[in-house]
């Protein structure tokens, strides 16, 4: 089944106004903002969409803390909504709406969604690099960093789920098609559907079922130095970093996580690894080593010269 990604995710918040500030911040572009919600775009169009969490149009919450209500995901055609169709409407209810798409609930309880994908084309250059014995990728008198750099995400990457029954719940997805990347043991997989070779757009963390819900969702940047550019000026925007910045070993990704009012945390990444079928999923035990192949700390900008800092001798 040509799954190729989230289009959207949708949050029922309490805070509408902070939710909504903070999405802009964070670098998403405001569309159709009202007093009942809103949808927040990347370059390509995929979103998040926050509406009230009295909302009556939503989904039912998860019965936790968490304020996700729906993973909307994106598909080849119409041929592939209706694929999906038949295959779940065998063991539970598949839901037709006026726009098209299919709603149902995962073995978990997760509310999907399953359109066209609404994305749209993009068409930009990635970061470029110079480095020793390679041919410039910049040419002369060409700066590689710049403050006025466009530093809105590119697009919606993954969702990170809490889950009860992380082997049931692979087992769901991979009768749509989703493959194993890689896995922690005892823990969780990584899951890449058939219409993307990105590293993965699902990870799924076991944990108690008090836990379920949205851990974190990720947008891709257009590459590291977009992804530190836009952590900075998101953490001097007063937002606390709970992670990062790093590079995480399965998925090679870059990463940079942050605290939010939505109930989860929300990362920016960049420069995942590809993966097709050929790939042989890798299995590690969960830990530090294993999450991060490295981790920077933020700190204030600071400029060489002057006294020493507080605190340090001369």
């Amino acid at each position: 089944m040509n799954i190729i990604g989230p289009d959207a995710l949708v949050f029922g918040v309490d805070d509408l106004a902070a939710c909504s500030q903070y999405l802009i911040d964070y670098g998403l572009q405001p569309v159709d903002v009202t007093a009942t919600g809103g949808r927040f775009e990347a370059l390509d169009g995929t979103a998040i969409v926050l509406r009230r969490q009295d909302d009556a149009s939503l989904p039912p919450a998860l019965g936790t803390a968490s304020m996700l209500r729906k993973t909307l995901y994106g598909v080849a055609d119409a041929a592939t909504v209706q694929a999906i169709a038949l295959e779940l409407q065998r063991d539970r209810e598949v839901r037709r709406l006026p726009d098209g798409s299919i709603e149902v609930e995962d073995d978990m309880g997760f509310t999907l969604g399953f359109q066209v994908t609404q994305r749209r084309a993009l068409h930009l250059p990635a970061e470029a690099i110079n480095a020793p014995g390679a041919p410039a990728q910049r040419a002369p008198n060409v700066v590689g960093v710049d403050d006025a750099q466009d530093l809105t995400p590119r697009t919606l990457s993954h969702v990170v789920y809490f889950v009860p029954d992380a082997a049931k719940a692979e087992a769901f997805y991979a009768r749509l098609g989703f493959s194993c990347t890689d896995r922690f043991t005892g823990v969780g997989p990584f899951l890449r559907p058939a219409g993307t070779q990105d590293h993965h757009t699902l990870f799924m963390i076991e944990t108690p079922p008090f836990m379920k819900g949205c851990e974190h969702f990720t947008f891709h940047m257009g590459g590291p130095t977009a992804l530190m550019q836009a952590g900075s000026r998101f953490a001097g925007k007063g937002y606390q970093s709970f992670w990062g910045p790093g590079r995480h070993r399965f998925g090679s990704n870059w990463f940079w996580y942050f605290n939010s009012p939505l109930g989860c945390h929300v990362e920016y990444d960049a420069d995942m690894d590809l993966h097709d079928d050929a790939w042989t999923a890798r299995e590690a035990p969960m830990g530090a080593d294993a999450s991060q192949l490295f981790l920077l700390q933020h700190r204030e900008k600071w400029a060489p010269g002057g006294p020493p800092p507080p605190g340090k001798a001369l």
